[in-house]
């Protein structure tokens, strides 16, 4: 069973700007909660029991949020408020299931993911990209029953539109195992419209194993000079890895982004 998830949060949120000048964009409201905390809620309810974040030291306030206790334990004593209580409850059970570990140099989410080499304890392991929320279905619990029942590493996948394909990696399709899911063959980081093999992206969950560790200690970087976790991914597929892309069917919300973000808010609002 998987019980660890990361969560790399190291990124300046540049899109965001200027709201990420002095704030995280994970502890921006998405209807008046933290991004964030939608993705621990899925976390907690596809049975994970340990979080690692990975912040870096411009991200800090991301901790101080997590760790303000002596701000809640104040304001309870003098407010008396039911709601606010909720809320610490809420923190300190979230405490509870978070570690934390540093990049502070911006080298790829394969690079941060290497970071939380030492914690992982078992052969697969849940990544999650706050960036994309799911929401009405949960798509790590989904994933986690596909992984179970093929004991293999498996990736949330949804159809883009082909202009778009550049933005995400994609997908090489082998074969249908069924309606949702299918084993992939090949994925490439962000190609451009005539190299793209199809249109199916990646979206950010992964259910990865441990051995990708020993890949990216050795991958060399690729776009943008940084380390790319879908190079390590190719790497392993190469190596005749078992990976499936499983079409979640839940409503993905793209928090990246103002236009996305506000979106987002709107959709959460209405739902």
């Amino acid at each position: 069973m998987i019980k660890q998830a990361i969560i790399p949060l190291a990124g300046l949120g540049t899109r965001l700007l200027p709201l990420t000048s002095v704030f995280p964009k994970e502890l921006l409201p998405i209807n008046g909660k933290p991004g964030i905390e939608y993705i621990l809620d899925e976390c907690i309810d596809a049975g994970i029991k340990e979080v690692i974040f990975i912040i870096s030291n411009k991200k800090k306030m991301i901790k101080t949020y997590f760790y303000n206790d002596n701000f809640y334990k104040k304001i309870i004593k003098k407010k008396k408020d039911k709601r606010i209580k909720n809320e610490y409850k809420k923190i300190l059970r979230y405490k509870k299931m978070i570690k934390f570990v540093y990049q502070n140099k911006p080298l790829g989410t394969g690079d941060a993911v290497l970071k939380t080499k030492k914690f992982i304890k078992d052969n697969f392991f849940l990544m999650l990209l706050p960036d994309d929320l799911i929401i009405k279905k949960n798509c790590s619990k989904s994933m986690i029953k596909i992984h179970k029942k093929y004991n293999a590493s498996v990736m949330a996948s949804m159809n883009v539109r082909k202009n778009n394909v550049s933005r995400w990696g994609i997908y090489k399709l082998k074969n249908k195992i069924n309606k949702n899911n299918y084993l992939i063959s090949d994925v490439i980081e962000k190609p451009s419209v005539k190299k793209a093999p199809s249109n199916k992206a990646v979206i950010g969950r992964y259910i990865l194993p441990r051995e990708i560790f020993s890949k990216l200690l050795t991958q060399k970087p690729g776009k943008g000079g940084e380390i790319h976790i879908t190079d390590a991914i190719q790497t392993l597929i190469q190596n005749n890895k078992k990976f499936i892309a499983h079409n979640f069917s839940g409503k993905y919300l793209d928090c990246g982004s103002m236009s996305g973000y506000i979106k987002s808010t709107l959709k959460i609002a209405r739902s």
